[in-house]
């Protein structure tokens, strides 16, 4: 049995777990979020707390089991305190700057880089060098967060460009003068 798979997911007061066929509806605080569970794995919803269970001990099942628990944690956590990333911008030149709800970069290409944030993506710049994503899909705020790093990442010989708040970058000796 899987042991992340196995233990329940606890439903905090304030949010509410619905299900109707293959659709799970987790509603709380912050917005509502919904997925499609596989058919083989059976969500039991119960007093305070939701459990996942599977049919089989076959290796798909196995993986669908924590995944599709780990998946509705995420969501409870997401509508009840919501998730976050935070970016730096490492470089002279470089900043952020957000107007409109459009993130401005200037990391030095002969441009400006525009993102339009999806829908449930909140981005602010707390500082010209600092980004912050936030929202309640968990998936969502990581995959923008990649997004705007991938626009400049950081290279290994100066540690240049844009990267997460904790990331360390392996530094690279550089060429060495021919004597």
């Amino acid at each position: 049995m899987s042991r992340i798979g196995k233990t329940p997911v606890v439903i905090p007061p304030g949010v509410t777990v619905t299900r109707s066929d293959s659709l799970l509806t987790v509603k709380g605080p912050k917005g509502e979020l919904s997925m499609t569970i596989h058919p083989d794995i059976d969500v039991h919803i119960g007093d305070g707390e939701v459990s996942v269970s599977r049919p089989s001990d076959i290796k798909e099942h196995r993986a669908l089991h924590g995944m599709t628990r780990a998946r509705i944690q995420n969501m409870v956590t997401g509508v009840t305190a919501g998730y976050s990333r935070n970016l730096e911008l490492v470089g002279v030149g470089y900043r952020a700057e957000v107007k409109d709800g459009k993130l401005f970069l200037v990391v030095g290409y002969s441009h400006q880089i525009v993102l339009f944030p999806p829908a449930g993506i909140t981005i602010k710049a707390n500082s010209p060098i600092s980004i912050s994503v936030e929202g309640i899909d968990k998936q969502l705020v990581g995959h923008v967060a990649a997004k705007i790093r991938s626009f400049r990442p950081p290279e290994p010989y100066k540690g240049k460009g844009i990267k997460y708040e904790n990331e360390k970058i392996r530094r690279k000796a550089g060429k060495t003068a021919k004597t």
